[in-house]
């Protein structure tokens, strides 16, 4: 379907509703801790905002992602949710305990749960459950229990695909609005490819911030990670590429190198 009848489509849906800080300007804001980059974008991403963190493999999706939550925990003591589809819990924690994040000192500030461990080891009554289901449900028990303020899924395309959608244009659209009334900043990261878009069933009309993580040959020798921020609602933001640099632990962003 070409992207211009696409968006014909997901306008008959009715609007969001808002979010707490979204539409107020320079509102309460979810620091990323990327050195450089939060003043690209008024000091973050507004607080109840559902942002795709998209990229193709090797871009450090999920590194810079975690990053955000391992630093709120630190500095803020903002607690966050991270639900893994991809890898284990444990293959989790050691590759970012590899870039220097010890899981330790952050204590159950930075929940991590392995979504397909956890159905294992559910009830038999509660394995027939979908996996959507499952992952809805355990969020909002642990939202109930712990109060998190931001839920990382990780990743979007695993849930689609493993969830079976019936009709995935709408059953996308009913659990971003799920998301929007759990009342907590949401961060999907999401497998692209090219320029082949953010998403084929609308995730980018959807989404309310897109953060673009990309692999860029400098010359015959570099390659270069870089960042865009494609989008950000209710934000005066910075649509320039960046240098993506990770060095130690430390997270930042720099000027484009061209040559």
């Amino acid at each position: 379907m070409p992207r211009s009848e696409e968006f014909k489509e997901w306008s008959n849906f009715p609007p969001s509703k808002p979010m707490k800080g979204k539409d107020a300007p320079g509102g309460p804001r979810v620091k990323t801790y990327v050195e450089g980059l939060d003043e690209k974008m008024e000091g973050g991403i507004p607080e109840g905002n559902l942002v795709l963190m998209a990229g193709e493999a090797g871009t450090m999706k999920s590194s810079v992602t975690y990053h955000m939550a391992y630093q709120n925990a630190l500095k803020e003591g903002r607690r966050t949710l991270y639900i893994t589809m991809e890898q284990s819990r444990q293959s989790l924690i050691r590759n970012m305990e590899g870039l220097g994040m010890k899981a330790d000192a952050v204590g159950d500030k930075v929940s991590i749960v392995d979504i397909g461990l956890l159905r294992k080891n559910l009830g038999k009554e509660l394995q027939t459950n979908s996996w959507l289901e499952i992952v809805k449900m355990y969020a909002q028990n642990m939202k109930d229990s712990s109060g998190y303020e931001v839920l990382i899924l990780d990743s979007l395309p695993v849930l689609e695909t493993l969830s079976d959608f019936k009709n995935p244009r709408v059953d996308l659209f009913q659990f971003y609005e799920w998301l929007r009334e759990l009342g907590v900043t949401s961060l999907l990261v999401t497998e692209v490819k090219g320029d082949a878009g953010f998403g084929t069933r609308g995730e980018d009309y959807l989404a309310d911030g897109i953060i673009h993580l990309m692999m860029a040959k400098v010359n015959e020798e570099t390659v270069q990670r870089r960042l865009r921020i494609v989008k950000m609602r209710s934000t005066n933001h910075s649509t320039n590429l960046f240098s993506l640099i990770v060095d130690k632990g430390n997270f930042r962003v720099a000027r484009v190198i061209s040559t």
